[in-house]
C-alpha cells in the first residue's frame, strides 16, 4: 500500500481544526458499558501470543535502502497501558495491544513465525536442507527484516520454496525480499499458489485497484497518526507497512480440492478454499508437525464477508463448510492451529473449539440473514435485527474487529438479492448530490437542518447526525458548519467502534471533512507488472479506455512480444477493447516489442518516441492508430473525494 504524502492545500470549505475532539460523555458511557460486558479477566490470548517467543529487534524498526522508516512499533507505545482511554472501545484496545506483540516465535520444532513486522505473519518451516516460507509479508523491506531476524537465531539456509496462501498483497508483496526472481525463473526456487491466484490478484490490484486503494485509506486508517484519538489498529494486524510491494508469478498451482506435495522432505496437504476470505485461497496441513494452518479463514476475530474497501462478496456458506472440512479431515490430528494473522491456538481441544465457533459464526450469518430475507426484510433492516448467539459473541476470537455482523449480513443480502431492495421507489433514485439538495430543501434549508442536528448531537444520536449532515455537505460542500458537525459525529462513532475498520473509516472521514484528502504518491506497478500475463494486462488496459473519447473509434493492432513469442490481435470497437491470440494481415499496424517495454510505457517510465528511437519498439503500419490507442487510456486520481462530491 502506498505511503501517505503531505496534505493538499486546504479548500476554503475545509474546517481549520487540527486537533481531534474529546470523547462525548455518551461515548464515555458506551465504552464503559463494553468494559463491563465482556470477559476481560480472560487473558489466555496474551499468554498464547507470547508462547515460544525467541527475540525481536528494538521497536521492530525497519528501514528501506534510503534509510527511511517503513515500519516501527515505537509509535504504539501508548498501548502499553491495559486500561483503555475514553476515545477507544475497550475491546478494540485489547486486540490492539495483542497485535503490538512482535518478534520471532517458535511454534513447534522446525516451524517458526515472525509476527508484528507487518500486518500479516511470515511462517518459516525448516526443510531438510532449505527453508519453506509461507506468505512473505507485504513489502520487500519487512520480509527481508523478518528473515534476517530468523537467521539471527537459527541456522542460515537458502529459501527453496515460497507458498502464497491467497491473493491479497500482504501475503505475497514481500516475495522479492526472501528470494531472487532469477532463481525462480531458473527453477532453483519454486513458488506455490492456489488455483486462480493471478486472476484474483489482477482483479483487485489492477482492474479495480485505484478505487480499492483509495478506499483502503479509510479501512486501514492510513492518514491517521497513531494515538488514542487516532489510529490504534487494523484488527487483523497492527498496520500495513509502507514499503516496496512485489510479485513473482507462481511456478506450481494447487488445483485439486485436497492435494499433497512434499518440499525438501516436508509434507504439505493443501485444501483449496476459493470464495472464502479471498477468491483464491488455500489452507495447509503439516502432518509431520501436527499443525493446521488456516491461512486467513480462521483468525482471532470475525472476518469480512465484504470488506469496506470494496471487494467481491465472499460466500459465507462455503467459508463455513471449508472450516468444517478442515475440522473433519485435520482437526483430530492437529495440536496447533496457526494462521497468517494473529497468534496460534494450542491444544487439540482448543483447536477443535475455535474451528467449531468460526464454522458456526459464518453459517449463522449466512442462514439467519436468508431467513429474514425470506420474511421480506431488506439488508439494512436485517443488519439492525440480527444478534449473535451469546455462545459465539462472548468468545474473543469471534469479536468484530475487522468484519462486523452489521456489514457482513448486508453482504449476504447483496450476494443473493443484489443492490435493489425491491421497492420501486428505490429502483432509480436521484444521484447523491441531486437527492441531497432536494432533501435539504424539503427539510427547510441548511440552517434548519443544522439546528436540529446540533440538538441531536448533544443527545448522542451520532449515526443520524452523521447521515443528515453528510446530506448537507453533498448539497453544499462549502458549508463549513455542516462539515464540522459531520466530522464531530463521525469522530464519536469512531471512538465507540469495536471494529478497527469502522473506527478508521469514521476517523479518516472526519479528518478529510476538516482538511481534505491527502495526496497519495503514484505507486509504481513496475514490481508487479512483470508477473502478470499479457492476457491480463490487456484486460487491465480495457478498463482504462475512456469510452467518451473513444466513441466512433475503430482500431485493430497486432501485438508481437519478441521475448515470449506471443502474438495478439487487439481490437477497439464500440468503445470496448478486446483481444485474442493470433495475427491479422489487415490490421492497422503491427507492434513488436518486449513485454517489459510495454510495461515501461504503461507505468510512464518511457515514451513511445523514446523506445522507438532506441530500437526497442517497432511499428509497421499506421503509427497514429497505436498512439491514438495509448492516448485513450485514462489516468486515475488516487485521492478522489469520498466524503464529499466528486468535481
Amino acid at each position: 500500500m502506498p505511503e501517505v504524502s503531505s496534505t493538499n492545500e486546504s479548500k476554503s470549505s475545509h474546517v481549520d481544526r487540527t486537533a481531534p475532539g474529546k470523547a462525548h460523555p455518551l461515548t464515555v458511557k458506551a465504552n464503559e458499558k463494553v468494559a463491563r460486558s465482556l470477559p476481560f479477566s480472560d487473558t489466555q490470548d496474551f499468554k498464547d501470543a507470547m508462547e515460544g517467543f525467541i527475540g525481536t529487534i528494538p521497536d521492530a524498526l525497519i528501514l528501506n535502502d534510503k534509510g527511511e522508516q517503513v515500519w516501527s512499533m515505537k509509535e504504539y507505545d501508548f498501548l502499553k497501558t491495559s486500561r483503555s482511554p475514553d476515545t477507544v472501545n475497550p475491546s478494540l484496545w485489547r486486540i490492539a495491544r495483542l497485535n503490538a506483540i512482535h518478534g520471532l516465535f517458535k511454534v513447534t520444532e522446525r516451524v517458526y513465525q515472525v509476527r508484528g513486522f507487518d500486518i500479516a505473519n511470515m511462517t518459516i518451516i525448516e526443510g531438510e536442507t532449505s527453508l519453506i516460507i509461507i506468505d512473505p509479508l507485504l513489502t520487500i523491506e519487512t520480509a527481508r527484516a523478518a528473515l534476517s531476524l530468523y537467521f539471527k537465531h537459527r541456522p542460515t539456509k537458502p529459501v527453496s520454496t515460497v507458498i502464497y496462501t491467497h491473493s491479497h498483497s500482504d501475503h505475497y508483496g514481500g516475495v522479492k525480499g526472501v528470494v531472487n526472481e532469477t532463481d525462480v525463473l531458473a527453477r532453483k526456487v519454486q513458488v506455490v499458489a492456489p488455483s486462480g491466484f493471478m486472476e484474483s490478484v489482477v482483479s483487485e490490484t489492477f482492474l479495480a485497484g485505484n478505487a480499492m486503494k483509495r478506499r483502503a485509506q479509510f479501512q486501514f486508517g492510513m492518514q491517521l497518526p497513531p494515538g488514542a484519538q487516532g489510529f490504534v489498529d487494523s484488527g487483523i494486524g497492527k498496520a500495513a507497512a509502507f514499503g516496496t510491494v512485489t510479485l513473482i508469478s507462481p511456478t506450481i498451482t494447487i488445483k485439486q480440492s485436497l492435494e499433497t506435495l512434499v518440499f525438501d522432505g516436508v509434507k504439505f496437504t493443501f485444501q483449496l478454499a476459493p470464495g472464502s476470505e479471498a477468491p483464491s485461497e488455500m489452507l495447509i496441513y503439516l502432518p509431520q508437525f501436527r499443525i493446521l494452518n488456516m491461512a486467513e479463514d480462521v483468525t482471532h476475530h470475525m472476518h469480512n464477508i465484504y470488506a469496506i474497501r470494496g471487494v467481491e462478496v465472499r460466500d459465507a456458506s462455503k467459508w463455513s463448510k471449508y472450516i468444517d472440512l478442515a475440522r473433519i479431515v485435520f482437526g483430530e490430528k492437529s495440536d496447533v492451529l496457526i494462521a497468517q494473522h494473529h497468534w496460534p491456538t494450542f491444544g487439540q481441544t482448543n483447536v477443535r473449539n475455535i474451528l467449531k465457533k468460526h464454522r458456526d459464526m459464518y453459517k449463522f450469518i449466512h442462514d439467519q440473514t436468508l431467513r429474514l430475507v425470506n420474511h421480506g426484510y431488506t439488508g439494512k433492516e436485517i443488519a439492525e435485527m440480527l444478534r449473535m448467539p451469546g455462545s459465539i459473541s462472548k468468545e474473543w476470537s469471534t469479536r468484530g474487529y475487522y468484519g462486523t455482523l452489521s456489514h457482513n449480513s448486508k453482504a449476504v443480502y447483496q450476494k443473493y438479492m443484489g443492490w435493489y431492495d425491491g421497492n420501486p421507489a428505490n429502483l432509480n433514485p436521484l444521484p447523491p448530490v441531486a437527492e441531497s439538495k432536494k432533501l435539504v430543501e424539503y427539510m427547510g434549508g441548511a440552517e434548519e437542518v443544522l439546528k436540529h442536528a446540533k440538538s441531536d448531537y448533544q443527545k448522542g444520536e451520532f449515526r443520524w447526525v452523521a447521515s443528515v449532515t453528510s446530506k448537507l455537505v453533498y448539497a453544499d460542500p462549502s458549508n463549513v458548519a455542516a462539515r464540522e458537525l459531520c466530522a464531530d459525529a463521525l469522530e464519536q462513532l469512531g471512538y465507540q467502534a469495536e471494529a478497527s475498520t469502522w473506527r478508521n473509516a469514521y476517523l479518516v472521514g472526519s479528518f478529510e471533512l476538516r482538511h481534505g484528502p491527502r495526496k497519495m504518491p503514484a505507486s509504481s506497478k513496475r514490481n508487479t507488472f512483470s508477473a502478470v500475463s499479457s492476457e491480463l494486462i490487456f484486460d487491465y488496459l480495457a478498463v482504462k479506455i475512456n469510452a467518451t473519447s473513444a466513441e466512433g473509434t475503430h482500431i485493430v493492432l497486432n501485438w508481437c512480444f519478441t521475448d515470449s513469442n506471443q502474438e495478439f490481435i487487439v481490437t477497439l470497437e464500440n468503445c470496448a477493447l478486446t483481444h485474442i491470440h493470433g495475427m491479422l494481415p489487415e490490421a492497422d499496424a503491427t507492434i513488436s516489442l518486449d513485454r517489459s517495454v510495454l510495461d515501461s510505457i504503461l507505468i510512464g517510465e518511457v515514451t513511445i518516441s523514446e523506445v522507438q528511437s532506441n530500437g526497442k519498439l517497432s511499428i509497421k503500419g499506421n503509427i497514429a492508430k497505436f498512439e491514438l490507442l495509448i492516448s485513450l487510456l485514462d489516468r486515475f486520481d488516487g485521492s478522489f473525494p469520498i466524503i464529499e462530491p466528486l468535481g
